[in-house]
Protein backbone atom coordinates (compact mmCIF):
# COMPACT_ATOMS: atom_id res chain seq x y z
CA UNK A 1 0.00 0.00 0.00
CA UNK A 2 1.35 3.62 -1.01
CA UNK A 3 0.14 6.48 1.60
CA UNK A 4 -1.90 8.20 -1.17
CA UNK A 5 -3.80 4.72 -1.74
CA UNK A 6 -7.75 5.04 -1.03
CA UNK A 7 -8.33 2.46 1.89
CA UNK A 8 -11.77 1.79 3.16
CA UNK A 9 -12.32 0.13 6.28
CA UNK A 10 -15.89 -1.23 6.50
CA UNK A 11 -16.45 -1.27 9.97
CA UNK A 12 -14.98 1.60 11.41
CA UNK A 13 -16.26 2.39 14.50
CA UNK A 14 -16.23 -1.51 15.67
CA UNK A 15 -12.81 -2.26 18.00
CA UNK A 16 -11.07 -4.09 15.36
CA UNK A 17 -12.38 -1.48 11.99
CA UNK A 18 -11.00 2.16 14.49
CA UNK A 19 -7.41 -0.01 15.33
CA UNK A 20 -6.92 -0.65 12.10
CA UNK A 21 -8.18 3.41 11.12
CA UNK A 22 -5.69 4.51 14.07
CA UNK A 23 -2.91 2.76 12.90
CA UNK A 24 -3.26 3.18 9.34
CA UNK A 25 -3.18 7.07 10.23
CA UNK A 26 -0.45 6.63 12.81
CA UNK A 27 1.70 5.16 9.75
CA UNK A 28 0.50 8.36 7.86
CA UNK A 29 -1.85 6.59 5.65
CA UNK A 30 -4.71 9.54 5.49
CA UNK A 31 -6.43 8.76 2.46
CA UNK A 32 -9.25 6.41 4.43
CA UNK A 33 -13.06 6.62 3.76
CA UNK A 34 -15.17 5.64 6.03
CA UNK A 35 -19.39 5.17 6.47
CA UNK A 36 -21.42 4.59 9.50
CA UNK A 37 -24.08 2.53 9.54
CA UNK A 38 -26.85 4.88 8.71
CA UNK A 39 -24.81 6.39 5.69
CA UNK A 40 -24.49 3.22 4.60
CA UNK A 41 -26.38 -0.16 5.11
CA UNK A 42 -23.87 -2.98 4.11
CA UNK A 43 -26.88 -5.45 4.32
CA UNK A 44 -28.42 -3.80 1.15
CA UNK A 45 -26.98 -4.58 -2.22
CA UNK A 46 -28.27 -1.64 -4.12
CA UNK A 47 -26.61 0.92 -1.48
CA UNK A 48 -23.21 -0.61 -1.58
CA UNK A 49 -22.83 -0.90 -5.23
CA UNK A 50 -23.47 2.49 -5.07
CA UNK A 51 -20.78 3.71 -3.02
CA UNK A 52 -18.08 1.57 -4.21
CA UNK A 53 -19.00 2.72 -7.64
CA UNK A 54 -18.44 6.20 -6.94
CA UNK A 55 -15.29 5.88 -4.16
CA UNK A 56 -13.78 3.45 -6.02
CA UNK A 57 -11.81 2.46 -2.75
CA UNK A 58 -7.95 0.87 -3.95
CA UNK A 59 -7.98 -1.44 -0.65
CA UNK A 60 -10.41 -2.80 1.60
CA UNK A 61 -10.36 -3.83 5.12
CA UNK A 62 -13.74 -5.95 5.37
CA UNK A 63 -14.52 -5.41 9.35
CA UNK A 64 -17.99 -5.11 9.70
CA UNK A 65 -19.80 -7.44 11.03
CA UNK A 66 -22.39 -8.38 13.40
CA UNK A 67 -21.33 -9.63 16.83
CA UNK A 68 -21.56 -10.40 19.97
CA UNK A 69 -20.99 -12.62 23.28
CA UNK A 70 -22.08 -16.32 23.93
CA UNK A 71 -25.78 -15.23 25.08
CA UNK A 72 -26.43 -13.05 22.01
CA UNK A 73 -25.14 -15.56 19.36
CA UNK A 74 -27.62 -17.74 21.07
CA UNK A 75 -30.43 -15.77 21.14
CA UNK A 76 -30.52 -13.98 18.22
CA UNK A 77 -29.35 -16.52 15.53
CA UNK A 78 -31.43 -15.31 12.59
CA UNK A 79 -29.90 -11.87 12.81
CA UNK A 80 -26.35 -13.51 13.25
CA UNK A 81 -26.66 -15.56 10.39
CA UNK A 82 -28.72 -13.29 7.87
CA UNK A 83 -27.02 -10.24 8.87
CA UNK A 84 -23.09 -11.34 8.17
CA UNK A 85 -24.11 -13.14 5.12
CA UNK A 86 -25.74 -10.17 3.27
CA UNK A 87 -23.19 -8.13 4.29
CA UNK A 88 -19.77 -10.07 3.16
CA UNK A 89 -21.75 -11.06 -0.23
CA UNK A 90 -22.10 -7.60 -0.99
CA UNK A 91 -18.73 -5.90 0.20
CA UNK A 92 -17.09 -9.09 -1.52
CA UNK A 93 -19.07 -8.83 -4.77
CA UNK A 94 -18.39 -4.79 -4.57
CA UNK A 95 -14.72 -5.31 -4.29
CA UNK A 96 -14.91 -7.86 -7.57
CA UNK A 97 -16.82 -5.62 -9.76
CA UNK A 98 -14.60 -2.07 -8.87
CA UNK A 99 -11.75 -3.99 -9.54
CA UNK A 100 -10.19 -3.13 -5.78
CA UNK A 101 -6.35 -4.10 -5.60
CA UNK A 102 -6.50 -5.90 -2.43
CA UNK A 103 -9.20 -7.07 0.28
CA UNK A 104 -8.57 -8.32 3.83
CA UNK A 105 -11.49 -10.06 5.37
CA UNK A 106 -11.84 -10.51 9.09
CA UNK A 107 -13.19 -14.53 10.31
CA UNK A 108 -13.31 -15.49 13.67
CA UNK A 109 -11.86 -18.35 15.92
CA UNK A 110 -15.46 -19.84 16.12
CA UNK A 111 -14.91 -21.40 12.80
CA UNK A 112 -13.05 -23.35 14.20
CA UNK A 113 -14.72 -27.53 14.97
CA UNK A 114 -15.77 -27.58 18.76
CA UNK A 115 -13.31 -30.37 19.56
CA UNK A 116 -10.44 -29.98 17.44
CA UNK A 117 -7.29 -30.67 18.38
CA UNK A 118 -5.42 -27.58 20.01
CA UNK A 119 -3.68 -25.59 18.92
CA UNK A 120 -5.97 -24.87 16.47
CA UNK A 121 -4.51 -24.63 13.00
CA UNK A 122 -5.70 -23.47 9.88
CA UNK A 123 -6.15 -26.39 8.50
CA UNK A 124 -9.00 -27.40 10.63
CA UNK A 125 -12.04 -25.63 9.03
CA UNK A 126 -14.47 -27.69 8.11
CA UNK A 127 -13.36 -30.87 9.30
CA UNK A 128 -16.08 -31.07 12.82
CA UNK A 129 -19.03 -30.14 14.45
CA UNK A 130 -19.05 -26.26 15.33
CA UNK A 131 -19.99 -25.19 19.23
CA UNK A 132 -23.83 -25.30 18.51
CA UNK A 133 -24.16 -21.59 20.52
CA UNK A 134 -23.23 -19.70 17.82
CA UNK A 135 -22.80 -21.69 15.09
CA UNK A 136 -24.99 -19.32 12.45
CA UNK A 137 -22.47 -16.87 13.11
CA UNK A 138 -19.43 -19.63 12.53
CA UNK A 139 -20.94 -20.29 9.31
CA UNK A 140 -21.45 -17.30 8.20
CA UNK A 141 -17.64 -15.89 8.61
CA UNK A 142 -16.91 -19.28 7.10
CA UNK A 143 -18.76 -18.70 3.71
CA UNK A 144 -17.37 -15.15 4.01
CA UNK A 145 -13.44 -17.61 3.64
CA UNK A 146 -15.14 -19.42 1.07
CA UNK A 147 -16.90 -16.17 -0.51
CA UNK A 148 -12.95 -14.82 -0.71
CA UNK A 149 -11.59 -18.32 -1.90
CA UNK A 150 -13.63 -18.65 -4.87
CA UNK A 151 -13.48 -15.05 -6.40
CA UNK A 152 -9.73 -15.15 -6.08
CA UNK A 153 -10.03 -18.81 -7.69
CA UNK A 154 -12.31 -18.05 -10.26
CA UNK A 155 -11.36 -14.46 -11.16
CA UNK A 156 -7.77 -13.76 -9.74
CA UNK A 157 -9.35 -11.56 -7.30
CA UNK A 158 -6.68 -10.78 -4.29
CA UNK A 159 -8.75 -11.22 -1.67
CA UNK A 160 -7.24 -12.89 1.67
CA UNK A 161 -8.81 -14.07 5.04
CA UNK A 162 -7.48 -13.46 8.59
CA UNK A 163 -9.11 -15.59 11.92
CA UNK A 164 -8.51 -13.54 15.40
CA UNK A 165 -8.81 -14.80 18.59
CA UNK A 166 -10.70 -13.69 21.26
CA UNK A 167 -10.21 -9.46 21.08
CA UNK A 168 -10.15 -6.80 23.57
CA UNK A 169 -9.36 -3.31 23.84
CA UNK A 170 -10.55 0.31 23.03
CA UNK A 171 -14.43 0.27 21.51
CA UNK A 172 -14.93 -3.23 23.15
CA UNK A 173 -18.80 -3.85 23.99
CA UNK A 174 -19.21 -3.65 27.20
CA UNK A 175 -23.40 -4.17 27.16
CA UNK A 176 -24.41 -6.59 29.99
CA UNK A 177 -26.19 -8.87 27.78
CA UNK A 178 -24.64 -8.89 24.79
CA UNK A 179 -20.60 -8.33 25.29
CA UNK A 180 -17.76 -10.98 25.36
CA UNK A 181 -15.63 -12.42 28.30
CA UNK A 182 -13.10 -9.84 28.42
CA UNK A 183 -15.42 -7.07 28.28
CA UNK A 184 -18.15 -8.81 30.33
CA UNK A 185 -15.40 -9.19 33.25
CA UNK A 186 -13.85 -5.23 33.26
CA UNK A 187 -17.25 -4.28 33.46
CA UNK A 188 -18.38 -6.77 36.59
CA UNK A 189 -14.39 -6.06 37.98
CA UNK A 190 -14.84 -1.91 37.32
CA UNK A 191 -18.72 -1.97 38.94
CA UNK A 192 -17.33 -4.04 41.90
CA UNK A 193 -14.61 -2.17 42.76
CA UNK A 194 -16.59 1.57 42.48
CA UNK A 195 -19.64 0.31 44.61
CA UNK A 196 -17.59 -1.90 46.84
CA UNK A 197 -18.84 -5.08 46.07
CA UNK A 198 -17.75 -8.38 47.66
CA UNK A 199 -18.45 -11.14 45.04
CA UNK A 200 -18.24 -11.40 41.67
CA UNK A 201 -20.07 -14.09 39.36
CA UNK A 202 -18.53 -15.98 36.95
CA UNK A 203 -20.67 -18.04 34.71
CA UNK A 204 -19.66 -22.26 34.13
CA UNK A 205 -17.11 -23.35 36.35
CA UNK A 206 -13.84 -21.32 35.66
CA UNK A 207 -12.33 -24.15 33.28
CA UNK A 208 -12.63 -23.50 30.07
CA UNK A 209 -9.39 -21.73 28.67
CA UNK A 210 -9.02 -18.55 26.04
CA UNK A 211 -6.74 -16.74 24.29
CA UNK A 212 -6.38 -13.01 24.47
CA UNK A 213 -5.41 -10.36 21.85
CA UNK A 214 -5.18 -6.96 22.34
CA UNK A 215 -6.79 -5.04 19.07
CA UNK A 216 -4.20 -2.79 18.99
CA UNK A 217 -2.03 -6.03 18.21
CA UNK A 218 -4.65 -7.36 15.62
CA UNK A 219 -4.97 -3.94 13.28
CA UNK A 220 -0.84 -4.51 13.34
CA UNK A 221 -1.22 -8.21 12.24
CA UNK A 222 -3.68 -7.27 9.70
CA UNK A 223 -2.09 -4.10 7.99
CA UNK A 224 1.61 -6.20 8.05
CA UNK A 225 -0.56 -9.19 5.98
CA UNK A 226 -2.45 -6.47 3.90
CA UNK A 227 1.41 -5.05 2.55
CA UNK A 228 3.48 -8.78 2.55
CA UNK A 229 0.81 -11.58 1.66
CA UNK A 230 -0.83 -12.41 -1.59
CA UNK A 231 -1.33 -15.52 -1.43
CA UNK A 232 -4.80 -18.22 -0.98
CA UNK A 233 -4.03 -19.50 2.85
CA UNK A 234 -5.71 -18.35 5.66
CA UNK A 235 -3.99 -16.99 8.62
CA UNK A 236 -4.57 -17.17 12.13
CA UNK A 237 -4.28 -14.50 14.21
CA UNK A 238 -3.11 -14.06 17.86
CA UNK A 239 -0.82 -14.79 20.94
CA UNK A 240 -0.14 -18.74 20.78
CA UNK A 241 -0.85 -18.31 24.61
CA UNK A 242 -4.02 -19.14 26.37
CA UNK A 243 -5.23 -18.64 30.29
CA UNK A 244 -8.40 -20.52 31.82
CA UNK A 245 -11.32 -18.26 32.46
CA UNK A 246 -10.51 -18.39 36.42
CA UNK A 247 -6.89 -17.09 35.73
CA UNK A 248 -8.28 -14.21 33.79
CA UNK A 249 -10.08 -13.49 36.41
CA UNK A 250 -7.55 -13.50 38.47
CA UNK A 251 -5.37 -11.20 36.67
CA UNK A 252 -8.20 -8.74 36.45
CA UNK A 253 -9.13 -9.07 40.21
CA UNK A 254 -4.85 -8.33 40.60
CA UNK A 255 -4.92 -5.12 38.37
CA UNK A 256 -8.14 -4.30 39.47
CA UNK A 257 -7.46 -4.27 42.99
CA UNK A 258 -10.21 -6.14 44.07
CA UNK A 259 -10.93 -7.39 47.21
CA UNK A 260 -13.82 -9.89 46.97
CA UNK A 261 -14.39 -13.20 46.06
CA UNK A 262 -15.69 -15.15 42.89
CA UNK A 263 -19.23 -17.11 42.49
CA UNK A 264 -19.44 -19.67 39.52
CA UNK A 265 -22.51 -20.01 38.12
CA UNK A 266 -23.05 -23.57 37.01
CA UNK A 267 -26.16 -23.16 35.28
CA UNK A 268 -24.26 -20.61 32.28
CA UNK A 269 -22.82 -22.46 29.44
CA UNK A 270 -19.03 -22.88 29.75
CA UNK A 271 -19.12 -23.06 25.62
CA UNK A 272 -16.10 -24.51 23.98
CA UNK A 273 -13.50 -26.28 26.37
CA UNK A 274 -10.44 -24.13 24.61
CA UNK A 275 -9.64 -22.01 21.91
CA UNK A 276 -6.24 -21.80 20.93
CA UNK A 277 -4.99 -20.74 18.21
CA UNK A 278 -2.01 -22.19 16.24
CA UNK A 279 -0.08 -19.01 14.96
CA UNK A 280 3.17 -20.32 13.47
CA UNK A 281 2.40 -19.67 10.06
CA UNK A 282 1.83 -15.81 10.81
CA UNK A 283 5.22 -16.04 12.87
CA UNK A 284 7.07 -17.45 10.37
CA UNK A 285 5.87 -14.82 7.72
CA UNK A 286 7.36 -12.53 10.20
CA UNK A 287 5.04 -11.35 12.54
CA UNK A 288 4.50 -11.83 16.28
CA UNK A 289 1.93 -9.95 19.17
CA UNK A 290 3.52 -7.16 21.18
CA UNK A 291 1.48 -6.79 23.97
CA UNK A 292 1.21 -9.57 27.55
CA UNK A 293 -2.41 -10.18 28.47
CA UNK A 294 -1.38 -8.09 31.81
CA UNK A 295 -0.29 -5.43 30.58
CA UNK A 296 -3.59 -5.40 27.91
CA UNK A 297 -5.51 -5.91 31.40
CA UNK A 298 -3.95 -2.78 32.94
CA UNK A 299 -4.26 -0.68 29.45
CA UNK A 300 -8.24 -1.43 29.42
CA UNK A 301 -8.75 -0.49 33.01
CA UNK A 302 -7.06 2.94 32.36
CA UNK A 303 -9.27 3.25 29.14
CA UNK A 304 -12.77 2.55 31.23
CA UNK A 305 -11.43 4.18 34.66
CA UNK A 306 -14.23 6.80 33.75
CA UNK A 307 -16.69 5.28 31.67
CA UNK A 308 -20.31 4.93 32.91
CA UNK A 309 -21.25 1.15 32.59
Amino acid sequence: MNKTDKIYIAGHRGMVGSAIERKLRKDGFNNIITRTSKELDLRNQQQVNDFFATEQPDYVFMSAAKVGGILANNIYRAEFIYDNLMIELNVVHACHNTKVKKMLFLGSSCIYPKMARQPLKEEYLLTGELEPTNEPYAIAKIAGIKLCESYRRQYGDNFISVMPTNLYGPNDNYDPENSHLFASFIRKFSLAKRNNLQEIEIWGDGTPMREFLHVDDMADACIFLMENYDGEEIFNIGTGTDVTVLELAETMKEVSGFQGTFKFDASKPNGTPRKLMDVSKLEALGWKAKISLKEGVKMVFDDVKEMEF
